[in-house]
Formats: structure tokens, sequence, C-alpha cells
């Protein structure tokens, strides 16, 4: 049997472990969503959920509220648009800007979602960090927000000057 490299190296491997979660999280999401004959990725749910919080958002404001790169929105959101589930129009104010809302298919579906699919995948999540030590979304904006104050070469640098 072969150790789990990832895991033996701790903080060194931290990022890969961490995408390795994540990727096990969506990919467990995806089947679930599966389940309930939804044909849509589990990474395009949060673009779906930001637009229904927020309402009608620029390209950039939607970066900012997934926490990804505009590039990674436009593919997303042309995702979405060939979906039927968001809708794009020139804001009011600017004809160069662009709103992106959801459509009434994609309002039903968030509608639909919230009621069955995101409560049993919250409730699967919260299960699986029942047992932990520690608030665990608490520790993961900490991490979030530590990153966002400093990213690690910068901390990297600070280690090596003391």
């Amino acid at each position: 049997m072969v150790d789990d490299v990832v895991r033996t190296l701790g903080f060194l491997c931290m990022g890969s472990r961490f995408r390795r979660i994540g990727e096990r999280l969506q990919a467990d999401t995806q089947q679930i969503i599966e389940e309930y004959g939804i044909a849509i990725q589990a990474a395009q749910y949060p673009f779906l959920a930001a637009l229904d919080r927020a309402g009608p958002l620029t390209i950039g404001e939607l970066a900012q509220a997934v926490g990804i790169t505009q590039p990674g929105v436009t593919r997303t959101v042309s995702q979405l648009l060939e979906l039927g589930l968001v809708d794009m129009q020139a804001a009011p104010d600017d004809q160069r800007r662009r709103l992106i809302s959801l459509s009434r298919k994609g309002q039903e579906l968030v509608d639909y979602s919230k009621q069955s699919v995101w409560p049993r995948i919250s409730a699967a999540v919260a299960d699986l960090c029942g047992d932990l030590n520690g608030p665990i979304l608490a520790q993961l904006a900490a991490i979030e927000d530590g990153l966002a104050e400093a990213a690690l070469a910068r901390r990297a640098a600070n280690e090596e000057t003391t």
C-alpha cells in the first residue's frame, strides 16, 4: 500500500489537499444534482445563487460574488445562456455594460433547488463536517481572509527575513 503523500506532507500540500477535497465534494454534489434530473454542473449553482441574491450583475460583479476570474465567469455565463438559465442585456445607464440576470427558467430552477436540492446537499456536508473540532466555516473564512491579506509568496518572504 502506498502512503498518501499529499496527506503526510501536511502544510506543504495544503492547497493540493483542499483541491482534492473540493473536487470530491463537487463530484458528490454533481451526483445528487443528477438524481434530481437537473442538467447543470455543480460549479454553476453559485452563479445562479449570486444572481438570485443580488439581482442583475455585471461579469465583474459576478466574478467578485463567486470569487473567481472574469474569464471563468464569462465561460460559465455562456454555458448558462445556452441552457436558457440566464439572460444578458445592456445596462440602462451604460449600453457598453452587460447585466446578467436569471431567466424565468433560471429562477424556477433556483426556487426548486432552494426547496429540494440545496437543503439535501447542505445537510450532507454538515453531516460530513459534524464531528470536526471547531467551526469549519469560520476556519475556512479565516484562511480565505488571510490569503486576501497576504498571499503565500509574501508570507514565505516574511519567514525568510525573520
